[in-house]
């Protein structure tokens, strides 16, 4: 069998936790700042990790990844 291929924006985008979590970037803070609340802002530091749901699609892209 051939090797199954990693989506090159995937491994952009998202890392792996040691417990099998998808660790990504706090969404929203590209552009528009100045309409953000600070609350926002500041809860939006960091990263965060994806939800159940999503985490299943990300790790779909990354086979390996795992």
């Amino acid at each position: 069998m051939p090797k199954m291929k990693t989506k090159s924006s995937a491994k952009k985008r998202f890392k792996m936790t040691a417990t099998g979590k998808v660790k990504t970037a706090q969404a929203g803070k590209r552009h528009g700042m100045i309409k953000r609340t600070t609350k926002f802002i500041r809860d939006a530091r960091g990263t965060t990790t994806l939800s159940a749901p999503d985490a299943k699609i990300v790790k779909s892209y990354m086979p390996y990844d795992r």
